[in-house]
């Protein structure tokens, strides 16, 4: 049974992270064609992100290795477990079939110890005139994509994520 604090992060981070991977796609409405910028050196490269792993847990890592590296999940099930890092911080591991880590999903409850979007996604995102955002940034070449997420608010919920892409 999930926790009373992991309870929200538990059933609405598979959602946000679908929403984020939808984000980017474009409509099918007409759209006006943006300046563009140079682009952000994560952009340019597609290597890998700034934001690689967390707290030593990345992509493909053995559940082994990840559980010895955050420590006992508060709760877990064959394709996901989650942490209770702090009362401001959770994060949520999932594998593949093979116990693998296949994502990790970290939510920040307030502004404590929350890393900077440049720091993460090596760009720093457009904010909506409420101060929430939301951006995706794809790299092939390290199999995976990052997101980072803010909601508006005086105490911004934030959530960073990490995700392989299946090819």
């Amino acid at each position: 049974m999930l926790h009373a604090r992991t309870r929200i992060p538990a059933l609405f981070i598979p959602v946000l992270l679908l929403l984020a991977a939808f984000a980017p796609l474009p409509t099918a409405r007409a759209q006006k064609p943006k300046p563009t910028a140079a682009p952000a050196p994560a952009d340019q490269a597609r290597d890998e992100p700034p934001f690689h792993e967390y707290k030593g847990v990345r992509i493909g890592m053995a559940a082994e290795e990840a559980r010895k590296l955050l420590g006992n999940p508060t709760d877990k099930d064959d394709k996901q477990e989650v942490f209770a890092v702090s009362d401001d911080e959770s994060c949520q591991v999932y594998y593949d079939a093979t116990k693998k880590v296949s994502a990790v999903s970290i939510t920040y409850f307030s502004n404590k110890a929350v890393p900077a979007p440049k720091s993460v996604l090596g760009e720093v995102p457009e904010a909506k005139p409420d101060g929430s955002f939301t951006k995706l940034i794809r790299f092939p070449k390290a199999g995976y994509w990052v997101s980072y997420t803010r909601t508006s608010g005086e105490s911004p919920m934030t959530i960073i994520a990490m995700q392989r892409i299946d090819q």
